[in-house]
């Protein structure tokens, strides 16, 4: 069994076997009964591997939960917005989402959580920052900006984060324009923004270029305002309290 486990590549049930056996003699499991349990822990296991691996290639910045974002600490959040996010639907239906808000607000937070659960649903994520315009702008210079553009509208969620931030000039606000053409309505796409799409003039300068770009993003968007508050300092305010009530 040993052998057999290496050469069809199954190192679950090569190293659940012997334990396996033992249980199904104690419990008296059936033939079928046994071998359902090998299988099942050998697809158990590839599928958390498979997860793994979609995590590890979204290249997230950092680990982030959505369980593990508190909405009582920004009210700003409905729970049920993040709920209905976390199941992935709109990343079936090809929908964006517009995470908008001061800096320290939980945005990130978010964007990073909704993305870890599409990775573990089965879904290819792909997390940047606004220097993915530099990436497309090099890309452009070496003449590879079709690849580079049809590489990220492969990915099922593409997350782009600190959006705002930085001031860009036409020739990179037309090829992030490009890049989210490629995906509209096929692809979903998420941002996480300190600028209010009013305020967006200052980023995109070209007021053509910026009315289309807001325009892609906010399509069948979902919008959540993450106010203006930091959720990390009234994360430890009510930490604080918490421990003191104790």
């Amino acid at each position: 069994m040993d052998t057999a486990c290496r050469l069809l590549r199954l190192p679950t049930m090569r190293a659940q076997a012997a334990d396996t056996i033992a249980r199904a003699e104690r419990e008296g499991l059936s033939y079928a009964g046994f071998l359902a349990e090998l299988l099942m822990a050998e697809c158990e296991d590839r599928d958390r591997r498979r997860a793994e691996r979609r995590i590890r290639t979204a290249h997230f910045p950092r680990e982030k939960s959505v369980r593990g974002f508190d909405c009582r600490v920004n009210p700003n959040v409905d729970p049920a917005v993040i709920h209905n996010l976390a199941t992935c639907e709109w990343i079936a239906k090809g929908y964006p989402l517009c995470l908008v808000g001061d800096s320290g607000t939980g945005k990130s937070h978010l964007l990073i959580a909704l993305g870890t659960a599409a990775a573990m649903a089965g879904y290819r994520v792909r997390y940047t920052t606004a220097a993915l315009v530099n990436e497309l702008v090099e890309a452009a210079g070496d003449k590879q900006l079709g690849r580079t553009i049809a590489r990220y509208g492969r990915v099922d969620l593409l997350e782009i984060d600190e959006l705002g931030y930085l001031e860009l000039d036409r020739r990179g606000a037309e090829m992030l324009f490009q890049a989210l053409t490629e995906r509209e309505e096929k692809s979903s796409i998420a941002i996480a923004s300190n600028e209010a799409f009013t305020g967006w003039s200052r980023t995109f300068t070209d007021p053509r270029l910026c009315a289309a770009i807001v325009d892609r993003l906010t399509f069948n968007a979902t919008l959540i305002e993450t106010g203006t508050e930091s959720y990390r300092l009234a994360r430890a305010k009510a930490l604080a309290e918490q421990k003191g009530r104790q």
